[in-house]
């Protein structure tokens, strides 16, 4: 069986945070807000894993008000919501994602951003690809005020 899951996330971008992508940090003077470390690309995922799998999102596995997630390491919690998905039977064939923001610009940092994520979800390289988009100055991601994450995965039931 085969089951395709869609996740999406959106952060505020704020100065003095960190800017995280796939769990790799990029060189920005603003970065994503969130109750763990902001990772949109990684929460996106996430959804897309446990909504593929039937395992609920990632606010009921992590919940935003429980401080045990505060500044948590989103890679982390890929990391846990992976282990759930392995253990209902489920592997990744692949993992699509698109990121728009205006800045900082993703192709620098492609291929360590797959690697990132390939190594987590013990993927081969070339089952994870991740594109970046801008919004050509349209609206609150144009503007750089924002961070957008799209993922889809697909998985087979072992």
């Amino acid at each position: 069986m085969l089951r395709i899951g869609l996740g999406r996330d959106l952060h505020r971008l704020l100065p003095g945070r960190r800017f995280l992508l796939g769990g790799v940090e990029l060189p920005s003077p603003v970065g994503e807000q969130g109750h763990s470390d902001g990772d949109a690309l990684v929460h996106a995922l996430i959804d897309a894993l446990l909504g593929a799998a039937g395992l609920g999102d990632i606010g009921e596995l992590f919940p935003p008000n429980e401080s045990a997630w505060q500044d948590a390491d989103s890679l982390r919690l890929l990391a846990i919501a992976f282990g759930k998905v392995k253990a209902a039977g489920w592997s990744i064939v692949n993992i699509d994602a698109v990121v728009t923001c205006e800045a900082p610009k993703l192709l620098p940092h492609r291929a360590t951003i797959c690697a990132s994520l390939a190594s987590t979800l013990e993927l081969p390289i070339d089952a994870v690809f991740v594109k970046g988009k801008t919004n050509e100055g349209c609206d609150t991601l144009g503007e750089g005020r924002a961070v957008e994450a799209l993922v889809v995965c697909l998985l087979k039931q072992d």
